[in-house]
């Protein structure tokens, strides 16, 4: 699991060295989602990096105007099948604007979230834990994303980090106990990245800044 925030950087090649360094955490899957400051694009397919990502689909990711903003995943199997709804980023829509998120751990208490959402008229399309996190943040009170990640972050229960996208801020957050691990690292031209692994910010050429401390949110 991925995240750069650099302006001016191509963030989508950036994400895709990344994974590259992360491959090993996951082989069935791969996906990648940018933002330009307006809207989001997302390619992911079922596969190994290097059979998901050419350079047609990094183009495709990069058309009109410059991302600026991007994460990505490489999974293996927790919850939900490995299917192509399943592969990450989830996208989930709000009044707030678009989102997307990569998700590494698991949630102990997704089925009651799941229900909970369900009898608010959230709908599903997955069995994964991941589309319960991402429609739990969408749908969480607040006026901000701020407020909505931290209202969510702290209802999940279980040992997970993950990477958020929106149209203009990357997210990352490490769960209470600290259990999977998410580093930070910054860029030569002054921009941010994120990984599960420091080889992933070497892969990107970031250096390493910290570990991002249990139960913290950085925006």
């Amino acid at each position: 699991m991925v995240g750069v925030h650099a302006p001016g950087a191509d963030v989508a090649r950036l994400a895709y060295f990344g994974l590259h360094a992360l491959q090993h955490r996951g082989q069935e899957s791969a996906g990648i989602a940018v933002s330009d400051g307006r809207r989001l694009r997302l390619h992911k397919r079922l596969g190994l990096v290097s059979q998901v990502f050419d350079v047609e689909a990094l183009g495709r990711l990069t058309d009109g105007d410059e991302p600026r903003i991007a994460i990505g995943h490489t999974r293996y199997s927790t919850t939900g099948s490995n299917s192509l709804p399943n592969v990450q980023p989830v996208y989930a829509g709000s009044e707030l604007g678009e989102l997307m998120l990569g998700h590494n751990g698991n949630l102990v208490n997704a089925t009651w979230l799941r229900d909970e959402l369900g009898e608010q008229g959230v709908e599903f399309v997955t069995a994964s834990d991941t589309e319960v996190l991402v429609k739990l943040i969408a749908h969480a009170p607040g006026r901000g994303w701020a407020q909505r990640v931290e209202h969510a972050f702290h209802r999940a229960s279980g040992a997970f980090t993950f990477t958020m996208l929106t149209a203009n801020a990357l997210v990352a957050a490490r769960d209470p106990i600290g259990f999977r691990p998410l580093c930070l690292g910054r860029l030569p031209g002054g921009g941010w990245a994120v990984a599960s692994e420091s080889a992933a910010l070497d892969a990107m050429g970031a250096q390493f800044v910290r570990d991002i401390d249990a139960g913290e949110i950085v925006i």
